[in-house]
């Protein structure tokens, strides 16, 4: 059974929800395993080429937010954190969308990534501070769990802009749909006004 046009899909779809929860476990994991690797192999504060000057290795902690915005306020971020976690899981858990669920699953991906760092990395539960690792030109250091949080962000706006919601319909599409019916309730109207004058 289909729903109208127009009406809003509420119900999850369970193939989407562990979708985004398997995306998310596997980009948590390799911002985890990059974060350990960087840990035992590099000297903190020490440059070393990647890619000649475009890309380098350079092994940093951060007290702020991505790309090292907001150090100083490391409790108020990882409460916001939090709270951005599980606004994910709750939206997670009500997306139809196959394009909306990669997209949820990177984002919690990125978000967990950094607020495990928040809860288990020293100075102390709450307050712990982000490995950063990979360094660009002009450009904070940052890590993957910040490429996945970027990456979602960028593909949310793509998403709106075409109308995509993560219900698994789309703006665009009701909106034709309520035109046809409009236009067909006009013509309706039109027909019987021409044959009531024909009487």
């Amino acid at each position: 059974m289909q729903a109208e046009a127009g009406t809003p899909l509420t119900h999850a779809h369970p193939r989407r929800t562990t979708l985004i929860f398997l995306v998310a476990a596997g980009w948590l994991i390799l911002d985890q395993a990059t974060k350990w690797w960087a840990e035992s192999a590099l000297t903190r504060g020490e440059s070393v080429p990647l890619v000649g000057e475009l890309l380098q290795l350079h092994l940093t902690y951060n007290s702020g937010a991505a790309f090292s915005l907001g150090t100083g306020m490391t409790g108020v971020l990882t409460a916001v954190a939090t709270v951005v976690v599980l606004v994910i899981i709750w939206q997670a858990l009500r997306t139809r969308s196959l394009p909306w669920a990669l997209t949820l699953g990177l984002l919690l991906g990125g978000a967990l990534g950094n607020l495990t760092d928040r809860y288990l990395r020293p100075p102390g539960p709450g307050r712990g501070h982000v490995v950063d690792f990979l360094a660009l030109p002009n450009f904070p250091v940052f890590n993957f769990a910040d490429m996945g949080i970027t990456f979602a962000a960028v593909a949310i706006v793509i998403l709106a802009l075409r109308g995509y919601l993560p219900d698994g319909t789309r703006e665009v599409a009701e909106k034709d749909a309520d035109d046809h019916t409009q236009g067909a309730a006009d013509r309706h109207g039109t027909d019987r006004a021409a044959e009531e004058r024909g009487r």
